[in-house]
């Protein structure tokens, strides 16, 4: 199998259909997917799956979400903004792993500043950006919830791990009107929406059942501790 668009038009196409048929209705994140090409972000090994709707093992005991979940966290992200393009300054997603969310950020935001805690995936991350010459993405080796800019207001944060709670400091980083999408849970888990009103009020809604892997403290130089 060859690294060529064409070889993976037919299933690509296939999973837009899919995504289609599961309700994702926002087209310019049905294009952001289209556009960016998961097997990239996969061991070559897994490139006959790379178009399945599922999630797949991208090592360290760490997966790649489901097309579906990166499409509706993606939507519930940009579902207040109608243009197309970069309709954000900066966003900031924690738990980058592979890059695959990212490469899709990026289509949406001048720059994404990216957190990761496993800091071989974080190398991953930056090589497989690279091949695709996404250059707007900053990933970082550091522990989400504490490693971020303290000062900078973001547009929007994605988070790809499942802390109990959601963590209030990241409510501070927000814009008014921009929105933290997040896995809330241990053994079962709600995707979850807090939007930032004012600095005084915030709206919270829950969506799917999803299930990620826990949100956790510090940084891992190899994985091994994970």
């Amino acid at each position: 199998m060859t690294n060529s668009g064409f070889t993976f038009r037919r299933v690509r196409e296939e999973l837009i259909e899919t995504l289609l048929d599961l309700g994702i209705k926002d087209f310019r994140v049905l294009d952001a997917i289209s556009q960016i090409p998961r097997h990239i972000f996969l061991d070559e090994a897994l490139w006959s799956r790379a178009y399945e709707n599922r999630s797949l093992t991208i090592g360290y005991r760490q997966t790649i979400s489901q097309p579906y979940i990166v499409a509706k966290m993606t939507e519930l992200l940009v579902s207040h903004t109608k243009s197309r393009g970069k309709v954000f300054e900066s966003i900031l997603e924690i738990g980058s792993g592979c890059g695959y969310q990212s490469a899709v950020l990026s289509i949406f935001s001048e720059e994404v500043h990216a957190i990761e805690r496993i800091k071989p995936l974080v190398q991953k991350s930056r090589e497989n950006l690279s091949k695709l010459k996404i250059n707007n993405v900053l990933v970082k080796h550091g522990d989400g919830y504490q490693d971020w800019e303290k000062e900078k207001k973001y547009d929007g944060i994605i988070c790809a791990a499942a802390p109990r709670e959601y963590p209030n400091d990241l409510i501070s980083l927000l814009s008014n009107d921009a929105k933290l999408v997040i896995p809330v849970g241990g053994t079962t888990q709600k995707l979850n929406m807090i939007t930032k009103i004012n600095k005084d009020e915030i709206k919270e809604e829950e969506f799917d059942d999803v299930s990620f892997v826990p949100m956790l403290a510090g940084k891992s130089e190899d994985g091994n501790d994970v």
